[in-house]
């Protein structure tokens, strides 16, 4: 399959250009909208064409585009891509508003395209395990959830994420957005309500860089969360409790395999092994799946849309001090 790549980002020079190749795909353009950046990062990934026009991708016989511009520039990338019969791979959050992001998925719906949400999280091995676990009854009724993403962002990509909420930035979009799939992913829904409260500890300007939230699921499980950008010491983590065990996952909400998970129930506490797949490999081999009609464990353009819902919710809620119903509609 030919790709474009859309935005000469640090995922996609880390992460991405990798995953394609590894799917023996082709990588044929790169567009930015630094004509000099785009030729400079086509020279070190030999990429054949540098742009700074979208419309030029139309020539060169492209399936499919992965989108990684800044959040605000998403919306018109996607339909441009959708009109021009081209699967779409997204970055996350799709959009910084929800209509932005409801159209972009009917826009690919429209057209019959593919469309997927880069939550790559979900494809992490111990998400994949607890899924298994939570599913097959192993930890009873589900009470409660814990999951804290805080972290430290490194300074070569804070830029917009501290200062422009209109570019998507503020940790509530940036990093909530995952968490509402990874729950998702695991426990088979949605929350339906959260309340939630935001801080600045300094760290961005004029913007959250410090949350934190429950939520309530349709199930009446609930979940605390915590996202982070200014906790350099801290590890990330996700703790599932039932009637029957407990699931204890550390080090398995970042970009790359790793990580450890537990399961302990009333005959002791055992670590649950885990494979080292590449979580951004596993996004394009399951794109390529949907594409061809076949399972697959991506998160879809509706995906990314109800992940948006609750990042929404949560600032909604800290904005008001109330419990806030998540919209999906």
């Amino acid at each position: 399959m030919k790709w474009a790549l859309v935005g000469a980002s640090t995922i996609a020079d880390q992460w991405m250009v990798n995953a394609i190749r590894a799917a023996g795909d082709d990588i044929v353009a790169i567009v930015s909208g630094d004509l000099t950046r785009a030729q400079s990062f086509a020279t070190k990934h030999a990429i054949p064409h540098a742009l700074d026009n979208e419309a030029a991708l139309d020539h060169l016989g492209i399936e499919a585009v992965y989108i990684s511009n800044t959040n605000e520039k998403h919306e018109a990338s996607v339909c441009r891509a959708a009109a021009a019969k081209q699967h779409v791979l997204c970055e996350k959050p799709l959009a910084v508003a929800l209509d932005a992001a409801r159209r972009m998925a009917t826009a690919c719906d429209d057209a019959g395209v593919t469309m997927a949400t880069n939550h790559h999280l979900r494809h992490n091995a111990a998400h994949r395990a607890m899924r298994a676990q939570v599913q097959g009854g192993a930890l009873g009724q589900i009470s409660s959830a814990r999951l804290s993403h805080s972290v430290y962002l490194p300074k070569h990509i804070q830029g917009w994420r501290l200062t422009e909420r209109g570019a998507g930035g503020g940790v509530v979009l940036d990093i909530a957005v995952h968490n509402a799939d990874s729950l998702a992913f695991i426990f088979g829904d949605y929350p339906s309500q959260v309340c939630a409260m935001t801080s600045n500890t300094g760290m961005a300007t004029g913007l959250e860089d410090n949350a934190m939230s429950i939520w309530q699921f349709p199930s009446g499980m609930t979940a605390f969360t915590h996202q982070g950008f200014n906790t350099p010491f801290a590890q990330t983590h996700v703790q599932i409790h039932g009637d029957k065990g407990s699931l204890h996952g550390e080090g398995i909400l970042t970009q790359a395999a790793g990580g450890t998970l537990s399961l302990s129930t009333a005959a002791g506490t055992d670590a649950v092994a885990l494979d080292n797949d590449n979580l951004y490999e596993r996004v394009i081999k399951n794109l390529h799946l949907a594409i061809h009609d076949q399972a697959h464990a991506n998160a879809d353009g509706w995906g990314g849309v109800r992940s948006l819902c609750v990042a929404h919710a949560i600032l909604e809620s800290a904005a008001t001090g109330r419990t806030v119903d998540v919209r999906y509609d």
